[in-house]
């Protein structure tokens, strides 16, 4: 697959898996946090067990920063609460999950819920990502102006054009 991201940043994804108080399911599963760069644990390596909550590394993945975005990136580290948002995807089998994106981008994180199926969870963003990701943005983002765009003057329902007739 080809990429038009000018920067990509490695990090590993940490997800909890909790009992269920339900009839219907056994565990409710959460992304919860990423760490920069690639752990050298195997993915869905059990972490740590706490009464019924497991932290499990999930696997790695690459956050694609793109010069296109940086308003969303800038807005994102501007709003006080800086996030990424993980994807996490329904499998048929163990384990029950595949790490399918992490992002800075609040549009795109919106994005995946779209789905339907998807498991998309916001955490907070690490202090070093979120240096990162300014510094992007601090080199590649380029102000563009808002420009409202014009009627082009063609007939529709409800046009005055259309109630002329």
């Amino acid at each position: 697959m080809r990429t038009t991201a000018l920067a990509r940043i490695a990090v590993g994804v940490m997800v909890e898996r909790r009992k269920a108080r339900s009839a219907w399911t056994d565990f409710l599963w959460r992304p919860v946090s990423v760490i920069t760069g690639s752990p050298s644990a195997a993915p869905w390596t059990p972490l740590g067990m706490e009464a019924e909550t497991t932290l499990f590394y999930a696997g790695e993945a690459a956050i694609e920063l793109h010069r296109t975005e940086t308003s969303n990136y800038r807005d994102n580290l501007a709003s006080g609460a800086a996030a990424l948002w993980i994807v996490l995807r329904p499998t048929a089998s163990e384990p029950p999950y595949e790490l399918v994106a992490v992002t800075a981008d609040p549009s795109e994180g919106e994005g995946f819920t779209d789905a339907g199926n998807n498991l998309v969870e916001q955490v907070r963003m690490p202090p070093d990502i979120a240096e990162m990701v300014g510094q992007f943005v601090v080199r590649h983002h380029i102000e563009r102006p808002f420009v409202k765009r014009q009627r082009d003057g063609q007939t529709g329902p409800g046009s005055e054009r259309e109630n002329e007739r």
